[in-house]
């Protein structure tokens, strides 16, 4: 059901895949960490829980498997590789891990939202509502790269990332911007390269002097073009 080959993973060992819809679009984005032999803990958002276990249920006549909800309170710890018993995690450009219902290390001090949003607007992290929704296949979002085999067997949305992987390439793709003023942009605000429009805002923060968003651009548009965000602020790609 999973795109990317959860059975190959060592028990300890974790890896983040998607469940689709037959036609690619994104269901759920999960962690998949294999806790035993046959225990598998997927870790998704919470809004996100009710579909993801709703769904695996319906297809659970292919085989036998037990399917649970689970609550845990997860602590995300930045700078360090994962130790033993914690799930890496690469959405923020840096070694990070999850520690389930652990405290932090001692020593650790938090992070701000907005400090942890600008870090996942640099690695180009999409997140469930912001960069992914209805109108977006993985690759678009860079997820083909970190969350789908290619060599695994059949899954639900197989056939159109396959076919977008090795017939064609994705039109537009995440890309960083730094935005003029301290204005949070509108979701969705449209980015205008002269007088065409070339992709839309989808996540920003201030930070740096200014705002640093995240958004999808057409690939064509080249790295030191001008854009114009809403039709009045001026943004370039980062």
């Amino acid at each position: 059901m999973l795109s990317n080959d959860v059975e190959a993973l060592l028990p300890g060992d974790s890896c983040e895949a998607l469940l689709l819809t037959a036609k690619a679009r994104v269901i759920a984005t999960t962690t998949v960490w294999r806790r035993g032999v046959d225990d598998y803990l997927l870790l998704t958002e919470p809004d996100l829980a009710h579909a993801l276990l709703g769904e695996l249920r319906r297809f659970r006549f292919a085989a036998k498997v037990e399917l649970e909800p689970e609550t845990h309170r997860s602590t995300l710890v930045l700078g360090a590789d994962p130790p033993a018993g914690a799930i890496a995690n690469a959405d923020y450009g840096l070694p990070a891990y999850e520690l389930l219902d652990t405290d932090p290390p001692e020593g650790a001090v938090s992070i701000g939202a907005d400090a942890l949003e600008l870090l996942r607007i640099e690695a180009k992290t999409p997140r469930m509502g912001r960069e992914i929704d209805d109108r977006v296949m993985p690759a678009e979002a860079g997820l083909d790269d970190r969350a789908v085999s290619f060599t695994k067997g059949c899954y639900p949305g197989q056939e159109p990332v396959a076919r977008l992987h090795y017939r064609g390439h994705a039109n537009r793709g995440l890309r960083v911007l730094e935005i003029e003023g301290d204005g949070l942009p509108e979701y969705d605000a449209p980015l205008t390269d002269g007088d065409a429009v070339v992709g839309r805002v989808t996540s920003a923060v201030v930070a740096n002097g200014g705002v640093v968003a995240l958004g999808y651009v057409r690939r064509e548009v080249l790295d030191d073009a001008e854009l114009t965000v809403a039709g009045t602020r001026r943004a370039r790609l980062l």
